[in-house]
């Protein structure tokens, strides 16, 4: 599991010559940095000074706390959909039909593999919003905390688009590929909306 690994040991098999783990499980790795520090910055949002504002922290600390799961989650899970997506391109393709047969594999574990980062894309869109508002409520000297937190969660929205984007140039169903492209316009549009300031 890679979310076992110490910090060198991850980095050291990243810079490796595997194709896994990739962008991927860095974006998924960078969603879960950004909601660790906005549940940080709740954190230190916390005692007398900011009693009119605890429920709110309370609510945002959960949030944070449920995606940071959420990425680690993804984490392995990416990683996972990408070598089975590998392992189906290693079927046999001897007869017309185990070609056929190889080529519905591929095709289902590359929507697999393309719903994994739309599911970290989405789910950075909410933290996004949540860190916002902590940046609002919370410790002022914890502002630079948040805006990082917020700088590491764009950039996970952003590397998790792209390994969409690039697996839907390999999938067959227009259907799909529309709904999920309909889907990445609805989330790019909604991040612009948030106005992020670097």
């Amino acid at each position: 599991m890679l979310i076992d690994k110490t910090v060198k040991d991850f980095l050291t098999e990243l810079a490796s010559d595997s194709p896994a783990p990739g962008g991927g499980s860095v974006a998924a790795l960078s969603g879960a940095l950004g909601a660790s520090l906005c549940g940080m910055v709740m954190r230190l949002t916390q005692g007398e000074k900011y009693a009119s504002v605890s429920e709110e922290v309370a609510q945002i600390m959960e949030g944070a706390l449920k995606l940071q799961d959420f990425f680690i989650k993804s984490i392995d899970a990416d990683t996972s959909a990408f070598n089975e997506l590998m392992d189906c391109f290693k079927l046999p393709k001897d007869t017309d039909e185990l070609k056929k047969v190889r080529n519905v594999s591929i095709q289902v574990a590359t929507k697999k593999a393309t719903l994994i980062p739309l599911s970290v894309a989405e789910n950075c869109i909410h933290l996004i919003k949540l860190t916002k508002k902590a940046l609002i409520i919370g410790n002022p000297n914890a502002n630079s905390d948040g805006k990082v937190a917020i700088a590491c969660t764009h950039a996970a929205f952003c590397g998790a688009v792209y390994n969409v984007e690039i697996n839907l140039g390999s999938i067959n169903d227009a259907l799909f590929v529309g709904d999920i492209e309909a889907k990445i316009k609805v989330m790019k549009d909604e991040l612009t909306s948030l106005k992020l300031e670097f």
